[in-house]
């Protein structure tokens, strides 16, 4: 037939268009049909083949002349018929116009940046003078029978034919070549390393493509090469306790020039033997991360522990090898149970040897490992626990992994474990740069939402007001009024100390902005700074009237008027400018206190509403207007009766203070609350005297009891009848913690045993205790 065989027949057939997904690019489908022609023009073998072609566009630019660029495209391109230049021109339009944020496409470059194992270096044996040919290769596959020089000759000769992927399906086709290669595979892996490698390197070239994977999982090569990488292992653990031995030799003899010989061959072979295992190891893995695309295939490979062997391969110092291992590693963390085995192993550990490092895919891989693996409140703690903190700091100045490395710190400074020990790295001050450098109207995700975490704790909160940190913050966010970084401000406003009173300058500013009619949002934000500074030389009166704040105040108090977020930092900012006398009777003159009474109603369920409103009430009953108010005009103290016994530790607390100071100035409520306290401690006792004079007629609870009373009556305290007076109790109430909790001063007006501000749900709880004297 080849001697019939006279002409070749080509033809080109135009597919359809596209663009890049990803890039500024046209993709062209097109279709190949070889015909082999007979002498006599008759038609004897035939194949089609599907192709694609890219056309780059990088001039493409939003001043692009379109329709010229089209014309151009389809002039050069001779796949695309001139009849397509309206549909190339509206594809070219569509690319000029798609966009992509800035953070993403670096993201999305450095994410798409394949991994790809080095070419192979040839060992000794098995360089070839010959050039393959796909009509010899039933050749190569007898020499597959012959000893391990010839099958090393013949495997290296079909790994020509591999890597090229137009000769892949005709191999795929000749089921004799990929059982031989299979058969010697397993029988010989062990005998020879250069075999082994040659051999998996070509079943990698298939599995480069998806649609032969099944023809790699047919003949078991992933099992394979699973026990090839931890035979291999195994061996390397074997080679260094050898060297160790022989260094060890040497150390102890140094003078010894026959072990010093020894010592300098041995570590030349461990050397050698080291390339050549990382050749296999590359190849091994990388087979195996093509398969795992399949995640039934990567399953079965963790129940392998592929996880175990990938970490163990991070001790390597090629840096080839160790791009392709944390890919791997990095593809498997996305499952919880990959990551808990990771969590298992010394993982982080092995990483944190790799920061910083010169090879530009191994250190952005590394990283958006560790980003993944940060997810882990455990693993966070083990980052820092093995010094990653600095070494992420100090590549906060890279461009190109800023943004992962500051989503890992992020994820670190949500832990209020680890938030402190940001002082000890150089982090604040670049990330204080990074807020500088920002444009007035930008402001950066990432960036923002750590300053906001680290702003929480004290010390970080004085370095970032340090110099002009705090004016550049309210000069931001008041022009270009960005809730995050009030956000950030208000966080740094809770911590008492030497930063309040920083504060002073910006109280008229910040009363300016919860009038000015702003998105509620960001006046959430502004009212929590301001109701967070409780600084004793403030006149809140003259900010109260200077910016007629009492009707907002009020209004905002009414159940349902804005969000409860913002009702609650109202209830808080009465707390807070209450703790002024002139101030507390100025809300209590303009009806506050029933507002805040319906309010407790309509938010009795929220501990957090329950709470702050309590506190208002403490704070105006240390002032002689508004404790008037308070105990004769409202029914706010029976509310209180009502609320001494919540479940709240809190609401207990403050409760129980504001309680004592009305019993001390109204005799009436003082009996009530006294009363009350001593029904509750003494509740199942009276009980159960109520329930026995009820039922007289009825036997003891103890048949067998002589007793007719059921209490002791030691030393007469407590009567036969069970007729207690409340009366009895006043000496006994320390005993019965009944006005006290533990660690109450008797003096309800001692400023050590005053309550402080409750803690809220937003974290801060101030320090200083109310400054006013009571005598």
């Amino acid at each position: 037939m080849q001697d019939d065989a006279r002409y070749l027949k080509r033809k080109v057939t135009a597919g359809s268009l596209d663009v890049h997904p990803t890039e500024k690019a046209l993709v062209v489908h097109y279709e190949v049909e070889a015909s082999i022609l007979g002498e006599r023009g008759g038609h004897m073998l035939g194949e089609r083949k599907e192709g694609q072609k890219i056309i780059r566009v990088k001039s493409l630019s939003p001043s692009t002349d379109v329709g010229a660029l089209a014309k151009k495209v389809v002039e050069e391109c001779k796949l695309i018929p001139p009849s397509r230049v309206p549909q190339v021109e509206q594809l070219l339009y569509y690319l000029q116009n798609r966009k992509a944020s800035p953070v993403e496409g670096k993201v999305e470059k450095k994410e798409k940046r394949t991994v790809r194992p080095r070419e192979l270096t040839p060992f000794e044996g098995m360089e070839l003078d010959e050039e393959a040919s796909i009509t010899r290769v039933e050749e190569y596959i007898e020499l597959l029978y012959e000893g391990i020089p010839e099958k090393i000759r013949g495997s290296a000769l079909l790994l020509q034919l591999a890597r090229n992927p137009d000769n892949l399906e005709e191999l795929l086709h000749n089921e004799a070549v990929l059982g031989a290669l299979a058969r010697v595979l397993r029988e010989d892996w062990k005998q020879s390393v250069e075999l082994a490698t040659i051999i998996i390197y070509i079943f990698f070239c298939f599995s480069s493509f998806s649609q032969f994977h099944g023809v790699v999982s047919h003949y078991k090569i992933g099992a394979l090469c699973m026990s090839v990488v931890e035979h291999e292992l195994k061996r390397h653990d074997v080679w260094r306790e050898e060297l160790r031995k022989k260094n060890k030799a040497c150390e102890s003899a140094p003078e010894n020039g026959s072990l010093r010989r020894d010592q300098d061959k041995a570590v030349r072979k461990y050397h050698g033997l080291l390339s050549k295992q990382e050749q296999l190891l590359r190849v091994s893995l990388y087979l195996l991360l093509n398969l795992a695309e399949d995640t039934r295939t990567e399953l079965k490979m963790r129940n392998k522990n592929i996880v175990v062997l990938l970490v163990k391969v991070l001790e390597r110092d090629d840096e080839e090898l160790l791009v392709l291992v944390v890919s791997f590693l990095k593809k498997l963390s996305i499952f919880l149970e990959n990551k808990n085995d990771m969590a298992e192993v010394d993982t982080v550990e092995r990483l944190a040897r790799l920061l910083p490092c010169d090879h530009e895919d191994l250190l952005n891989l590394t990283l958006r490992l560790l980003l993944n693996l940060s997810f882990d409140s455990g693993l966070r703690a083990k980052m820092v626990e093995v010094g990653l903190l600095p070494k992420l700091t100090a590549l906060l100045g890279d461009e190109n992994n800023r943004q992962v490395v500051l989503r890992i710190l992020y994820h670190i400074s949500i832990d209020d474990r680890f938030k402190g020990m940001f002082v000890y790295t150089d982090c604040i001050p670049q990330l204080m740069q990074m807020l500088y450098e920002l444009g007035e109207e930008e402001t950066e995700a990432e960036l923002i939402s750590i300053c906001i975490n680290l702003a929480a704790n004290k010390r970080n909160a004085q370095l970032m007001c340090e110099g002009n940190g705090l004016k550049m913050l309210m000069k931001k966010a008041l022009k270009i009024k960005d809730c995050l970084l009030m956000k950030m401000i208000r966080n740094i406003s809770q911590h008492d100390g030497p930063i309040k009173p920083v504060f002073i300058d910006y109280v008229g500013d910040l009363a300016a902005e919860i009038r000015a009619e702003e998105e509620e949002e960001w006046v959430l934000e502004c009212l929590g700074t301001l109701a967070n500074l409780t600084i004793p030389d403030l006149d809140w009166e003259l900010v109260l009237k200077e910016y007629n704040l009492v009707p907002y105040l009020k209004d905002r108090l009414k159940p349902g008027s804005a969000e409860d977020d913002l009702i609650l930092e109202v209830v808080i900012m009465i707390g807070t400018v209450s703790m002024d006398d002139s101030c507390a009777a100025m809300l209590a003159k303009s009806g506050i206190i029933p507002a805040l009474i319906e309010l407790l109603n309509a938010q009795q369920e929220d501990d957090e509403f329950v709470c702050q409103i309590v506190y208002v009430f403490y704070q105006m009953v240390f002032h002689q207007a508004t404790r008037d108010v308070i105990i004769k005009d409202t029914q706010a103290p029976a509310y209180l009766i009502d609320l001494m016994h919540d479940k709240n530790a809190e609401i207990r607390k403050v409760c129980d203070n504001t309680l004592d100071i009305i019993a001390e100035y109204d005799e009436e409520w003082g009996r009530k609350i006294q009363s009350e306290k001593f029904r509750f401690h003494n509740n199942q006792w009276l009980e159960m005297v109520e329930s026995r004079q009820a039922d007289e007629s009825e036997p003891y609870l103890y048949d067998n009891d002589d007793r007719t009373d059921l209490f002791y009556s030691a030393d007469g305290i407590t009567p036969g009848d069970g007729s207690v007076s409340p009366d009895f109790f006043n000496d006994l109430q320390t005993q019965n913690g009944d006005l006290h909790h533990p660690g109450d001063g008797s003096d309800v007006f001692d400023q050590t045993s005053s309550s402080t501000r409750p803690a809220t749900a937003y974290g801060f709880r101030p320090d200083e205790q109310p400054f006013y004297q009571y005598t």
